[in-house]
């Protein structure tokens, strides 16, 4: 698809910290309106995976970046694949989730993913999710939402999602983890992690799953209706 046909096609970029929920929230999202689904975070994810079985040094920006550009990948309906190999269940480890935090933070590897990030851009559309979606991945989206939660709140999602995996945690270490993971996010060089003022900001702290898809269907449907005005009286969306 080329670059003129893929800026008609519609994009919700959802941003945020970890356990935020943006990945649930963007793929009932996507679901709800017959879009496809990025979840960014699994490219970088699958970049550590590669690295971590390649040998690569976390601390190797040009070898990572090398990994990100031509590691074989493949999403489907049974899992994601890894130069062939399912590891659907692999990427979502806390060794990777640690490790791909630190990944991300390298300007070449960002750059290296650029581009395969932006070939999810098919129609119908499209809804990502991520840390730069709406920064520098899809900076014409159509609809920004920065969702977030109190630290609190992220530690305890953590926490369940941990435990109901049947592993081992300490409430203090979730949180100190996360803690580390915001500032790494918030003080990387490119695209750091911030609410940028073109974007909703939604706070699911008191919120259920349920009640953040309905608030980003909401925007997404006011901004559609907006474009259909200003389309019925021959004027131009920004």
């Amino acid at each position: 698809m080329g670059a003129l046909s893929q800026t008609r096609v519609p994009v919700i970029a959802i941003d945020g910290p970890s356990a935020s929920g943006k990945g649930t929230v963007a793929a009932r999202v996507a679901q709800a309106l017959g879009f496809h689904y990025l979840d960014s975070g699994a490219l970088y994810r699958l970049t550590t995976l590669a690295a971590i079985a390649a040998a690569i040094a976390l601390e190797d920006e040009p070898g990572l970046a090398e990994v990100a550009r031509t590691m074989q990948i493949r999403f489907g309906a049974d899992g994601v694949r890894l130069a062939g190999r399912d590891v659907t269940e692999a990427l979502r480890t806390e060794e990777v989730s640690a490790a791909t935090s630190r990944v991300a933070a390298w300007p070449a590897v960002c750059a290296a993913l650029l581009e395969r990030q932006r070939g999810f851009r098919q129609l119908p559309g499209l809804v990502a999710d991520g840390r730069d979606m709406g920064s520098i991945v899809f900076p014409d989206a159509d609809v920004k939402v920065f969702l977030s939660a109190s630290l609190e709140t992220r530690a305890e999602r953590r926490y369940k999602q941990l435990m109901e995996k049947g592993m081992y945690a300490k409430m203090a270490d979730v949180v100190e983890e996360l803690r580390r993971r915001d500032a790494r996010d918030a003080s990387r060089p490119v695209a750091p992690l911030k609410h940028y003022p073109d974007a909703f900001f939604l706070d699911t702290s008191g919120l259920s799953v349920e009640q953040a898809v309905a608030q980003v269907l909401d925007w997404w449907r006011e901004r559609a209706s907006r474009r259909g005005r200003e389309t019925d009286r021959g004027g131009k969306s920004p």
